[in-house]
């Protein structure tokens, strides 16, 4: 048997860049292209069916994920390709409405290929020239919808928006520290309500605080009454204040207006986790259920959510760059002080991570394309369909409404079930692969819940939705 080809002389070898990439990615995207349209009709619904076993048994089937010698670059992708696509959960169907999990515009992957073919680094300016002069064009005119009155504001761009929260956490944490020469205070506490989202919590033990004191939310947002109270029991402790714009289970935005009044008369920072409902910015009809987020001292912000990026696109705001000061970090061989003394742009300090693909860039080409007007509507779409969807529950005598929706959540289920009945009927839809929907527990119960985030559902796709988990109900 002759020896295999060096692995140099192999098309599965040819690179991204340079003058020829463009040569060896054209019939490579072929190829993926194809894969994913055989996958997605093979699937031919939401999600595979048959459940993780069957997933997994079809995944082993592809072959032996290490071979002796490989198969070549057309098969691996044609096999590999396909068999994702048809085990995936898309959620450009309309009826994968599990999660704040968006379908992404054709046009940021498209963009996102670039950024893969040229794999430009942002943790020094030599590595990514360009992109960090758009970064910085960028982060400035969104962290503005946030802070539009503020002279200077600014954002650094994230995995999501966990990554967000935490930044904001050492933000408050150093601020809280003050000057070194300054007596240590205590250690910094977190108030925030039972919605908000896990990575609060996290970010507090990666960070060494104490664990947030989590405030009761019987409504689904902070009471301003409580958050008065925490604040005024320990009023010389330094406290920072979480709230939440746009709840992962059932989407509703705290009162922020109150919450800044009350951290200001306390003397507590605001940190706003609007991961969710920050693209509300985009619209004027729907930005004033984000009255006081520009009182805040950090907003969390995630595109990859109501902004129809691929993931990542986080962002964390702040309404002065020089918020970002705590952040710096000195490595010679990326920001020597005598290259940034002669004018080389020093990016080390606006992330946590060293190496950092230009996420930005997706973002960027899709707010060139669509400006806000085009974002402000599709964002507007996806909660006028929330609407329709709430309509049509309270209008079906099978099913009940939880609430009306604040954002694109719709929680409901079939009237009087219980909690084992409303489980497996989301699992039974999952299992045959009709519809994803997800989950939420509210002091009422356990609810389905529908995050609508495809701005192209049509109204019959939500009445079939609802045909789908009548008929999925077991009494």
């Amino acid at each position: 048997m002759p020896a295999p080809p060096s692995a140099r002389h192999t098309p599965a070898a040819a690179l991204a860049g340079g003058a020829q990439g463009t040569r060896a990615l054209r019939p490579l995207i072929d190829i993926t292209l194809h894969a994913l349209a055989r996958g997605a009709t093979a699937r031919g619904g939401p999600v595979p069916i048959g459940g993780p076993d069957t997933v997994a048994a079809r995944m082993r089937a592809t072959g032996p994920a290490l071979p002796e010698h490989g198969t070549g670059p057309h098969e691996a992708l044609r096999t590999l390709v396909q068999a994702l696509a048809e085990g995936a959960a898309d959620p450009a169907d309309p009826h994968c409405a599990a999660h704040l999990h968006g379908p992404p515009l054709a046009l940021a992957a498209a963009a996102d290929l670039a950024v893969s073919a040229l794999n430009p680094s942002l943790d020094s300016w030599d590595q990514a020239p360009s992109a960090t002069a758009l970064e910085t064009l960028t982060t400035r005119a969104l962290a503005a919808l946030a802070y539009p009155d503020r002279p200077a504001p600014d954002a650094l761009v994230t995995t999501g928006g966990t990554e967000s929260n935490q930044l904001a956490l050492l933000l408050a944490r150093e601020a809280a520290r003050g000057t070194p020469d300054r007596a240590a205070p205590p250690p910094m506490r977190i108030l925030c309500g039972a919605g908000a989202h896990h990575s609060v919590r996290r970010s507090a033990w990666l960070l060494g605080l104490p664990a947030p004191e989590t405030l009761p939310t019987p409504e689904g947002t902070l009471r301003p009454d409580d958050v008065r109270a925490a604040l005024t029991r320990l009023p010389r402790v330094p406290t920072l204040v979480v709230a939440t714009a746009g709840t992962t289970d059932t989407g509703q935005i705290d009162p922020l207006p109150h919450l800044a009044d009350l951290c200001e008369a306390h003397g507590a920072r605001l940190h706003v986790d609007a991961s969710y409902g920050g693209p509300l910015l985009f619209s004027d009809t729907l930005k004033p259920a984000l009255a006081g987020l520009d009182r805040a001292h950090t907003v969390t912000l995630d595109l990859h959510k109501l902004g129809w990026q691929p993931i990542a696109a986080g962002l964390l705001a702040v309404p002065d760059a020089d918020d970002l000061c705590p952040l710096a970090h000195r490595a010679d061989y990326l920001n020597a002080p005598d290259d940034t003394e002669a004018g080389l742009p020093d990016v080390l300090h606006r992330s946590l991570r060293t190496s950092r693909r230009p996420d930005i860039f997706k973002i960027a080409v899709t707010l060139r394309a669509l400006g806000r007007r085009g974002l402000a509507e599709l964002v507007e779409r996806v909660c006028a369909n929330a609407h329709r969807l709430a309509d049509l529950v309270e209008a079906h005598p099978s099913l009940e409404l939880h609430s009306r929706p604040t954002i694109s959540t719709v929680l409901f289920r079939p009237t009087g079930a219980d909690h084992r009945t409303t489980a497996h009927t989301r699992r039974r839809l999952l299992h045959t692969g009709h519809a994803v929907l997800g989950r939420a527990t509210t002091p009422r119960g356990l609810w389905l819940k529908a995050t609508l985030l495809n701005p192209h559902t049509r109204p019959d796709d939500l009445r079939h939705l609802l045909k789908l988990v009548e008929g999925h109900t077991a009494r």
